[in-house]
């Protein structure tokens, strides 16, 4: 079976110019597929930015809310309500919102604005400038040096700007794990501040996060919240919803899926018709092997390994192509969202597995219908 193997290899690798068409038509096929996924992946990532930031283990919120800046203010019973559940640690309000920044310029740039507890600022980032203590200060607010810090006229500790003709101070600079989806910078300030500064409605709570004492506490928590009319869900679970709005509720999943599967069928539709002729063209020396006594399992396997090895360098190019660029783009392109899951390294390599099937099966078809005798008599 070796020797078979290795003439199959002979074989391929000696058409050269066939050969480099099968792994480009695989290499682009498997390198749009990656990037696409990695892509929505990214976006995915970006838009649980603040659940992910924050860290809380529950969160409670109106059961209408898909995502995270989507949310709906909650009365201040439900705080209190939230406290003297059973299995409670603590429990704290948070505030999200969106808001204009006047800058030292003159100009405007929209900000998020998260506002933490007063007396725990629970969620809050690290800092990687200034003092936490100063966050009780008049004024004080916290800017998070990421990807859209520039917008902020990279702002030091004591710069001042406005919000809503509110005097605002940076009193540090902090730094969190993940950005946020929508290009807006992050502010962090006290929860009192954030609601005295950003005009709301007759309810002010964005969030509820809370501490359990225990993880078996979860179920008892989400119960009792659901029997109030609002949604606990555990962070794990409010970043699956969020994800599920993104693929399902927005038109992003949808569109995704359809390019990805363009560059699937692209890249079958490539190797499989470059195969084909690969085997056309090399089927008198197939017949040839039948002639001297080749089986009919060892053209198969013949061709299951040519197809087999050239989709498998095909992915390897296409995944370091897709990588590399990757790479590149987010040196030059801070905003750029995308990330690498096993997720998409699965979804591509199956892909590939399918080419390399369908690629086989055109080849066998072919091979198998060999007669030695046809090949001599021609």
């Amino acid at each position: 079976m070796f020797g078979v193997l290795r003439i199959a290899l002979k074989l391929l690798v000696n058409d050269k110019g066939k050969f480099v068409a099968l792994l480009m038509g695989i290499t682009f096929a498997v390198f749009l597929m990656v990037i696409m996924t990695s892509m929505f992946s990214g976006i995915l990532v970006r838009a649980s930015g603040t659940v992910l930031n924050v860290g809380a283990k529950v969160w409670v919120m109106d059961p209408a809310v898909n995502n995270v800046a989507s949310n709906i203010p909650m009365p201040d019973y439900i705080l209190n309500s939230a406290r003297s559940i059973d299995g409670v640690e603590f429990a704290v309000p948070m505030y999200s919102s969106a808001s204009l920044v006047k800058l030292q310029d003159g100009t405007f740039q929209a900000v998020s604005v998260i506002g933490l507890d007063d007396y725990t600022l629970y969620g809050r980032p690290d800092l990687i400038e200034g003092n936490l203590d100063d966050i009780f200060a008049d004024n004080a607010f916290l800017v998070v040096k990421d990807s859209e810090y520039a917008k902020l006229e990279s702002p030091k500790v004591g710069t001042v700007f406005e919000i809503n003709d509110h005097r605002a101070v940076v009193v540090g600079l902090a730094t969190v794990t993940t950005p946020g989806l929508f290009g807006t910078p992050t502010v962090y300030t006290t929860y009192r501040r954030a609601i005295s500064y950003i005009p709301t409605g007759r309810f002010t709570i964005s969030y509820i996060l809370i501490e359990p004492k225990s993880p078996e506490d979860i179920p008892h928590i989400q119960q009792e919240i659901a029997k109030l009319g609002y949604q606990a869900l555990t962070k794990d679970q409010f970043i699956e919803k969020i994800k599920n709005f993104y693929k399902y509720q927005t038109g992003l999943g949808m569109n995704i899926l359809l390019m990805t599967a363009i560059s699937f069928l692209v890249g079958l539709s490539i190797s499989g018709q470059t195969f084909y002729t690969f085997v056309l063209e090399n089927i008198e020396k197939f017949g040839a092997l039948k002639a001297i006594g080749a089986r009919g399992s060892d053209l198969v396997s013949m061709i299951m390994f040519q197809a087999l090895f050239t989709g498998l360098i095909g992915f390897g190019l296409g995944v370091g192509l897709a990588t590399t660029m990757m790479v590149s783009a987010r040196l030059r392109l801070p905003d750029y969202a995308s990330q690498i899951t096993y997720g998409n390294i699965a979804l591509a390599f199956g892909a590939v597995l399918v080419m390399a099937a369908f690629s086989s099966y055109i080849g066998v078809r072919k091979v198998l219908q060999i007669q030695p005798f046809d090949i001599f008599r021609g």
